[in-house]
């Protein structure tokens, strides 16, 4: 099962925003009218010009098969270490359950431990039963609660 692993590219925004938008809780959440929103175009530059953010997409046969988001964060704790935040999870609904998940989680994970990360964390909402089993399979732990204080609905 070839998979290729590369950075977002602005032209792929529409087809990431639409991956965002394809299940029950990213239909609430996300704006897939045309043209794109201004705020999507925003973001992709914000985080393209991080060096300490990556917005990844996994490919098969030229097809968008998934992506997600990396974040390398320096922390003081844990004596000053480096943390890499996975966040905007998502592999196509035609892909799901194929192993595209797992090997996009183990491409992620080396990514963290090449730039000497002593600690991968993700969130994953409550109402994503599916999504929790699959970060516990990959040896996630919930080991701390989560909170969120929402500023602004957008």
């Amino acid at each position: 099962m070839p998979i290729n692993f590369r950075a977002a590219k602005k032209d792929d925004l529409t087809k990431l925003v639409a991956l965002l938008a394809d299940d029950d809780l990213g239909k609430q959440r996300e704006d897939i009218s045309s043209p794109i929103n201004n705020a999507y175009l925003k973001a992709f530059e914000e985080i393209s010009q991080d060096p300490n953010n990556q917005l990844i997409i996994a490919e098969r046969d030229n097809c968008i098969v998934g992506m997600l988001q990396l974040t390398y964060i320096p922390y003081l704790t844990h004596i000053g270490s480096w943390r890499c935040l996975i966040e905007g999870v998502r592999i196509h609904k035609n892909f799901r359950g194929k192993g595209f998940g797992k090997l996009l989680f183990e491409w992620a994970i080396e990514q963290a431990k090449n730039r000497n990360c002593n600690i991968v964390q993700l969130t994953s909402d409550k109402n994503r039963p599916d999504a929790i089993r699959f970060y516990n399979n990959l040896g996630f732990q919930a080991t701390h609660e989560g909170f969120k204080l929402i500023l602004r609905n957008t």
